[in-house]
């Protein structure tokens, strides 16, 4: 869908603050429709200046309700009309006033009446909001009916008059409330003079039994939140008066329930509120099992990293009691591999989400090597480039492969003075490579990892292209032998 910038470039004077303004009307105003059971239409005036005639009117959004059937099942985004076709909207723009005592005409099968309402900022009239209602549908409104038009009314005065949107709403409305889920209207005193259907519904679940209008909203709060009095209790009635832009919500054994509170304005007076509800009690419940959930999943992976702790633990101790070296080295070499699993697991149980930071992993590995590989010369390690956060899925054999690759260069691959051992990485879009470097002899002329008797290397291979889905290119020239690890994230 193309932005409003699209529809007015070269056409209108619009500044990026104006332009700024009609997208938070555009953000708020599936509220005003439904109120008024209408389909709301918002023009531009394309214009040289606010001092200028507009050549003509385009339109830049259009909102269907939600509470009556829609009058455009096509829709007019992007239409255009010239100066005069529309007297209506030609009224309001010129007077800066709402156009109401309309009579109806046909437009297909529906008898429409037609309002429009001036958008106001700043002290200009910076678009023209058409508002489409069924005509047939207003001649006996229900009470419930009448109330939702009071308030719309209201509402769109607040927008020619420069006060709604809301300023600084910010995130009260994501998500956005909606009428049908329950509405309360309040006078200036916070008490309730109006309840929707949905809204006593809402009410009889959280234990009010008795009828709500007539009460003032913040007592029957504090009532049904079923706690001693404290700073919170107040926080609960204050923010039930209407006197601000509020969201608050109650919560008792019956459920949760979410209140925003919108006060409503004439010029600078407040003239009372409404109060949309929005049952969310199977919401926090999902979120309270997601906090169980990865708790859960933290304390299992603590777990296993303690279990592979006393594995690995085992087998150094059955190490020491075997007197053939090559049973000892390859029980040491299986605690290696293991340690290098459970530094992955150590991460994940810290971590608050359900990825792995692998770059404090990879400084761990590196630490846990050298410890296990002592050497008798000075070893320079380089790092560059930066792996990031990686889905254990990844991160568990890449750990497994770099251990590897990182045990092969200290073993086989330094000399015993001025090594150097490099670990670089690089991302390239949805790509990763690893590199482990070193300066030592390199692989024999005729080496094939394919048919190598190197169990980490095999180990290396398996990894890579099994779990990683990825590649391995063992290269050697003079200066450096290097395995390169190239696979997607």
């Amino acid at each position: 869908m193309a932005a409003i910038e699209d529809y007015v470039q070269g056409r209108s004077q619009l500044s990026p603050e104006q332009i700024h303004r009609l997208r938070e009307l555009i953000a708020d105003w599936q509220l005003l429709s439904d109120l008024s059971f209408a389909d709301l239409i918002l023009w531009v005036p394309l214009r040289k200046d606010f001092k200028s005639w507009p050549t003509g009117y385009v339109a830049v959004a259009h909102i269907r309700p939600t509470t009556a059937a829609t009058l455009f099942p096509l829709d007019v985004i992007g239409d255009e009309i010239s100066h005069g076709k529309r007297p209506h909207i030609d009224q309001a723009l010129s007077s800066a006033e709402i156009v109401r005592d309309t009579q109806p005409e046909q437009m297909g099968e529906y008898l429409v009446k037609e309002e429009t309402i001036p958008v106001m900022f700043d002290g200009h009239v910076i678009g023209v909001i058409s508002r489409h209602r069924n005509a047939d549908l207003m001649r006996q409104p229900s009470r419930l009916e009448l109330n939702y038009r009071e308030i719309a009314h209201k509402l769109y005065r607040m927008i020619s008059e420069g006060t709604f949107p809301y300023p600084d709403a910010g995130s009260l409305f994501d998500p956005a409330p909606r009428v049908g889920d329950g509405l309360i209207r309040l006078d200036v005193n916070g008490v309730v003079s109006y309840a929707s259907p949905n809204a006593r519904s809402a009410f009889s679940r959280l234990g009010w039994m008795s009828e709500v209008e007539g009460h003032i909203l913040g007592e029957v709060a504090q009532t049904l939140a079923r706690v001693k009095p404290d700073a919170q209790e107040e926080t609960i009635a204050m923010g039930l008066t209407g006197k601000a832009l509020k969201r608050v919500e109650i919560e008792n054994s019956g459920g949760t329930i979410d209140f925003t509170v919108l006060p409503l304005l004439q010029a600078t007076d407040r003239v009372g509120a409404i109060v949309l509800l929005n049952n969310v009690t199977e919401l926090r419940r999902r979120e309270r099992e997601l906090v169980t959930k990865d708790a859960t999943i933290r304390e299992i992976h603590h777990r296993v990293k303690n279990n592979l702790q006393t594995v690995s633990a085992l087998l150094r101790l059955q190490a020491r009691r075997i007197e053939d070296p090559g049973a000892s080295a390859a029980l040491n070499e299986a605690v290696r591999r293991i340690a290098s699993i459970a530094l992955v697991h150590e991460t994940l149980s810290s971590s608050r989400d359900s990825s792995v930071d692998f770059d404090d992993v990879l400084d761990n590995l590196v630490s846990h090597a050298l410890e296990l590989s002592p050497r008798m010369g000075e070893l320079h390690i380089e790092r560059t480039g930066t792996i990031g956060s990686l889905e254990p899925r990844i991160a568990t054999p890449l750990a497994l492969v770099i251990t590897e690759l990182i045990h092969n260069a200290l073993e086989h691959g330094l000399a015993d003075e001025g090594s150097a051992l490099g670990i670089h990485a690089t991302l390239n879009g949805r790509e990763l490579a690893v590199t482990i470097s070193d300066d030592g002899v390199g692989f024999p002329a005729d080496f094939d990892i394919a048919t190598s008797p190197n169990l980490g290397l095999q180990i290396v291979r398996t990894l890579t292209e099994n779990e990683l889905r990825g590649e391995l290119q063992l290269t050697t020239d003079d200066q450096q032998t290097r395995a390169t690890l190239t696979f997607p994230i």
